[in-house]
């Protein structure tokens, strides 16, 4: 096991399971039997799906993988309905409960759920654990279980998503020189003496880093409980958030992220927290692979502290005020750095390594990552996916996950809170939509209106 998959396997907690946790939502109700046989089949060329996870006896080793023998589909399909009368709340009362549970250690890491009862049709709920590959990889993973038609049988095999690279893709301009040291880090994570090439500004970065103060007390952040709750948007149209990046001169993350950091506030300010002259960080992963690899399983992704400017009430001066941050962010080192980091923890004792957590985690308040998916609908167990949604762990003892994604044309988000903490995080993706508006309204009185405005 390489070693930054080892560091994401020594990060499990009761209160923080390392699972990637993922919602397709189909039309109509699903066949389990189909549904196994896909799962069979198309999973065979990920060898990790059919492996155990073998700790060492010895600390001084990395634990590894081991072909189980005995696998059987079955032990990792299940399928269950909602209670009466179903709907959005029975839904996510499950997620809320399936995203609390811990996978079986002692079977291979991961687990899917056929969900009947949905108003809309079956869905598909995967748990899968971060120390098998990123988030990336994993939703693309995903992805590739599904088919460009209905009409696809299950016995054809592919290897490869039918995905493309989106505008919400945030490829890494920020390892700028240090590009050909950062990939043979990459190819080779043992050899982590490369990160001195990266000079005098990745020495400076790293210095940086580890100055940087503790991220501020606020609900958000506190004693984590073993109980989390999840919740998520209606898709929103992707063509929009451009219209409001083309008005401002940002980028659609720009855009999301501005949008979540306005989402953020609205939600404080309704339980009546002050928010004048706050700042939160966020940790935000960012893709080291290059795009044709990115369905490659493992962990290559970087981390990067992003300022999200809560205090600001103006939500045009809070999206150029992230914009200008993450510009620069995009063309520094920071995340080879903290991949790097992340490198020596795998190799690190047990004390060692919960000690570089406890220090990651008190720099931010909330992980923010975002994954883009196919520009066209796609089809699993002969079903049409209408909706997808993932959640990323909370890592570093944090207590909000903030993720976005991209399909079929629309975008949404999906929000992970312990419930100690936040135990309504509906209540954030409300304030998305209505964050949304007032940035659209904006784009609007910037730029003549050229199309009928979509409802949210």
């Amino acid at each position: 096991m390489a070693s930054v998959d080892a560091a994401w396997l020594g990060m499990e907690d009761p209160t923080n399971l390392m699972m990637v946790t993922g919602v397709l939502m189909v039309d109509g109700k699903a066949d389990v039997k189909r549904l196994s046989m896909v799962l069979d089949k198309r999973l065979r060329p990920f060898a990790r799906f059919h492996q155990l996870v073998v700790r060492p006896r010895t600390r001084g080793n990395l634990p590894h993988w081991q072909d189980e023998t005995a696998f059987n589909i079955g032990n990792h399909v299940s399928h269950v309905a909602l209670p009466e009368p179903g709907g959005d709340r029975a839904l996510r009362e499950l997620v809320s409960e399936l995203m609390s549970t811990p996978l079986d250690m002692t079977k291979p890491l991961w687990h899917v759920h056929l969900i009947d009862g949905h108003s809309t049709g079956s869905v598909m709920l995967a748990r899968i654990h971060h120390s098998i590959a990123d988030g990336i990889a994993l939703v693309r993973v995903m992805l590739s279980l599904a088919d460009p038609s209905p009409t696809t049988t299950t016995t054809h095999r592919r290897t490869e998503p039918v995905i493309e690279a989106g505008p919400l893709e945030w490829l890494p301009a920020a390892v700028g020189r240090g590009l050909a040291a950062g990939q043979r880090l990459l190819d080779d994570p043992g050899r982590v003496g490369e990160l001195a090439r990266l000079g005098a500004e990745g020495a400076y970065r790293l210095g940086r880093l580890v100055a940087l103060p503790s991220d501020r007390s606020t609900v958000f952040k506190g004693r984590l409980g073993r109980r989390k709750r999840a919740a998520w948007s209606n898709p929103v149209p992707l063509e929009d958030f451009k219209t409001i990046g083309k008005a401002f001169g940002a980028t659609v993350n720009d855009v999301l992220v501005a949008t979540a950091t306005g989402a953020l506030r609205r939600y404080l300010e309704r339980r009546g927290e002050t928010t004048n002259g706050i700042a939160i960080r966020a940790s935000v992963p960012v893709n080291l692979r290059p795009v044709d690899q990115a369905h490659k399983l493992g962990n290559s992704f970087g981390l990067v502290f992003l300022t999200l400017p809560i205090g600001t009430v103006d939500p045009v001066r809070r999206l150029r005020s992230i914009k200008k941050e993450m510009d620069e962010l995009k063309r520094s080192p920071d995340a080879l750095v903290a991949y790097g980091v992340l490198n020596l923890l795998g190799f690190a004792p047990v004390e060692v390594e919960k000690l570089g957590l406890r220090f990651f985690g008190s720099k931010a308040t909330a992980v923010l990552t975002n994954v883009p998916g196919p520009r066209e609908p796609l089809y699993l167990a002969g079903r049409r996916v209408h909706k997808v949604m993932f959640w990323v762990p909370q890592s570093g003892r944090l207590g909000l996950g903030i993720s976005i994604l991209s399909y079929a044309g629309g975008v949404m988000l999906g929000v992970a809170t312990d419930e100690g903490l936040v135990p309504d995080p509906e209540r954030i993706v409300e304030a998305f939509g209505q964050e949304f508006q007032a940035l659209r309204a904006a784009a609007r009185a910037k730029l003549p209106r050229t199309r009928p405005e979509a409802k949210v």
